[in-house]
C-alpha cells in the first residue's frame, strides 16, 4: 500500500511541486509583518504590493519541472523588476536558485551555464547596489553569494548526471530481459522442434500398424473371425494411442497465444464468402466452378482455400486499381485444379522481395502431392494453377 502510495505521488509532478512550496509560502508569509515594518531597510511595498510580489515569485514554481526554462524565466524577470523599483530582496527569491537548479538538472548544459549566467547578474547586481557600489564592502557578499550559486548549479549537474546513468542502467535492463526472452523463447521453440519430431516418429509409427492391422483383418475377417477381432482390436488401441499423441502434438506446436486456434477451418465450401470479402476490398472476382466435385480431405480443401486466398491478396497488392481476377475450380477424377487469373500488372508489378506467398502455396500443394505454377502471362496479367490429387493413390 505505501508503495502503490508512493508511486501515486511521485507520478504527479504539478502536486509534488507545489508541496515544496508550502513552506516557502509559509514563511514569506510569516515575514510579511517584518518586511513591512523594517527600520533598517525600505522595501516600497504595500501589504497589496507585496502580496502581487510573493505570487509572482512563488507561482511559477509549481510548474517548474514541466516547464523549466520558462518558470527561470519568469522568476528571474520578477526580481529584476523588483531590483529595478528598488525593493530588498525577499524570502521568495529563492525560487531564483531554485530554477537554477531545475534547468540545470533537466534541460542540456547550454542552458545550464545560461540560468547561471543569469542567476549571477542578479548576484552582481543586487550586491552593487545593497553596498553602494563599494568594491572592498562588496567583495564578501558577492564570494559568498556566487558559491551558493555554484553550489546550486553543481548540485543540478549531478542530479542530471544520476538521472542519466539510471537511465541508462533502466534501458540495459530491459534490453537484457528482452534478449533473455528472446533465448528463452529461442530454447522453447527448439525443444518444441525436437518434442515434435519424437511424436512425429511414434505417430507415423502407430498409423503403420493401424494400416497392416487393417489389411490383416480384411483378409481373416471371414476365415478366421478371432483373429479379424483381435486385429480390430489392435486398430482400436493403437488408433487412440495415435489420437492422444497428434493431439499433444499439436500442443507442443500451437502457440501459447494463438487465438481461435480450435476454430473449424475453412475449406471450398467458403470460397463464395471469400470471393465476397475480396469484392468488398475493392477487386471484381468471379468465380466459377466445373466437374463433378469429389470427397476430398479437410486438409486438401484448406490446402485449396488458402491457395485462393493468397493469390487474391497478391492480386489486390499487385494488381493495380483496375484490375479483376477470376478463380476456377474444376473437380477431375484424380485431381482437382484451381486456376486465379488477373488482368493487372503482371510482370511490370513491383516486388519488395519480402513476400512468402508463392512459396506458401507450393508447400501446401507438396504436402498432398500437388503443385503450383504462377507467371505473368503473355498479354498482361498474372495466373496461378494449383493441381491437387484428391485421394492418396492419385499422387504423382
Amino acid at each position: 500500500m505505501v508503495v502503490r502510495l508512493w508511486e501515486w505521488w511521485r507520478a504527479r509532478r504539478t502536486l509534488v511541486d507545489a508541496a515544496f512550496l508550502v513552506p516557502l509560502a509559509f514563511l514569506e508569509f510569516v515575514s510579511a509583518p517584518a518586511v513591512l515594518h523594517d527600520p533598517i531597510h525600505s522595501y516600497n511595498l504595500t501589504l497589496t504590493g507585496y502580496l502581487l510580489l510573493s505570487t509572482a515569485l512563488l507561482v511559477p514554481m509549481v510548474w517548474r519541472r514541466r516547464w523549466p526554462r520558462v518558470t527561470f524565466a519568469a522568476v528571474a524577470l520578477v526580481s529584476f523588476v523588483q531590483w529595478t523599483m528598488h525593493t530588498q530582496m525577499l524570502i521568495g527569491n529563492t525560487t531564483v536558485l531554485m530554477g537554477l537548479y531545475t534547468v540545470t538538472a533537466y534541460c542540456s548544459f547550454r542552458w545550464s551555464l545560461a540560468a547561471l549566467a543569469v542567476t549571477e547578474l542578479g548576484v552582481v547586481l543586487e550586491t552593487y547596489r545593497e553596498w553602494g557600489g563599494a568594491l572592498d564592502k562588496m567583495r564578501g557578499p558577492l564570494v559568498a553569494f556566487t558559491a551558493i550559486s555554484l553550489g546550486v548549479w553543481v548540485l543540478g549537474l549531478h542530479m542530471r548526471t544520476r538521472r542519466a546513468y539510471l537511465r541508462q542502467l533502466e534501458e540495459r535492463a530491459d534490453r537484457l530481459e528482452h534478449e533473455r526472452d528472446a533465448e528463452i523463447q529461442l530454447a522453447r521453440n527448439a525443444e518444441r522442434a525436437r518434442i515434435a519430431r519424437e511424436m512425429h516418429d511414434v505417430v507415423a509409427h502407430n498409423v503403420s500398424v493401424i494400416v497392416v492391422q487393417a489389411d490383416g483383418a480384411a483378409y481373416a475377417i471371414e476365415t478366421d473371425p478371432g483373429r479379424a477381432r483381435q486385429a480390430l482390436e489392435t486398430i482400436s488401441t493403437t488408433g487412440r494411442t495415435a489420437l492422444a499423441e497428434m493431439r499433444r502434438l499439436l500442443g507442443v506446436l500451437r502457440e501459447e497465444s494463438a487465438a481461435g486456434a480450435y476454430a473449424p477451418q475453412p475449406g471450398l465450401a467458403q470460397l463464395d464468402d471469400l470471393v465476397e470479402q475480396v469484392r468488398a476490398a475493392g477487386l471484381p472476382v468471379t468465380l466459377e466452378r466445373t466437374g463433378r466435385p469429389a470427397e476430398v480431405s479437410e486438409g486438401r480443401a484448406l490446402a485449396v482455400y488458402r491457395i485462393v486466398q493468397e493469390a487474391l491478396t497478391n492480386t489486390l497488392k499487385h494488381g493495380g486499381p483496375r484490375a479483376s481476377a477470376t478463380v476456377t475450380l474444376h473437380y477431375g477424377d484424380d485431381e482437382m485444379t484451381v486456376a486465379v487469373v488477373d488482368d493487372g500488372r503482371g510482370a511490370a508489378a513491383p516486388d519488395d522481395g519480402h513476400g512468402h506467398g508463392l512459396v506458401g502455396m507450393r508447400e501446401r500443394a507438396a504436402v498432398y502431392g500437388g503443385v503450383v505454377e504462377a507467371a505473368p502471362r503473355d498479354g498482361g496479367g498474372f495466373a496461378v494453377t494449383a493441381r491437387i490429387p484428391v485421394r492418396e493413390e492419385a499422387r504423382t
